[in-house]
């Protein structure tokens, strides 16, 4: 127990602007996991609180710092919600996140949670057995896509009933303690 406090003790000395929205980020999963949702309250007050805490933190310029991340957290995520890929409680959760952590974090919790959200699917492909028949479907609409160059290039339908998806909140999660780690 006394070699976690020795490492845990010097990064909580380091980081005290990363625990909050930790824990913010652990209890999005729970409730996703849970609900397969995570409530605006979390959401909307996770903003709220990122904001005031750079505001009160670093003054006007971790204010700007903060609205810069919020929206790049919300806009990153805006174009796969558009697509489908996600829902509308992982854009707005990964805007409040952004809020707490500034712009250039921000950025780095995004390619976190991509890199984990990816694996995450591909182990639940991997557990189904269907991680062979997704590539075989993969190459084949990338082969369609660039020797035929349809006028609709959304890929059809995947040929079996049963679709694969994650509560994303757990990739945030995830992400944000890639985030927390890669800074220790």
């Amino acid at each position: 127990m006394s070699g976690w406090l020795s490492i845990l003790g010097p990064w909580l000395k380091a980081h005290p602007d990363l625990i909050l929205p930790l824990l913010l980020s652990l209890g999005m999963a729970g409730c996703d996991l849970k609900t397969r949702r995570i409530p605006n309250y979390l959401t909307l007050g996770g903003a709220l609180g990122g904001l005031s805490f750079q505001l009160g933190y670093h003054g006007l310029p971790g204010l700007l710092d903060g609205l810069a991340g919020l929206g790049l957290g919300f806009f990153l995520m805006l174009g796969p919600y558009l697509l489908g890929g996600l829902g509308a409680g992982d854009v707005k959760a990964s805007a409040a996140l952004g809020a707490w952590l500034g712009l250039w974090r921000a950025f780095s919790l995004f390619v976190y949670m991509g890199v984990c959200g990816g694996l995450i699917i591909l182990v639940m492909l991997l557990w189904q057995g269907r991680l062979l028949a997704g590539i075989r479907e993969g190459w084949n609409f990338l082969l369609n896509w660039l020797l035929c160059r349809p006028f609709d290039p959304k890929p059809p339908p995947p040929s079996s009933a049963r679709t694969t998806t994650i509560p994303y909140g757990v990739a945030i999660a995830l992400g944000m303690a890639v985030l927390c780690w890669r800074l220790a």
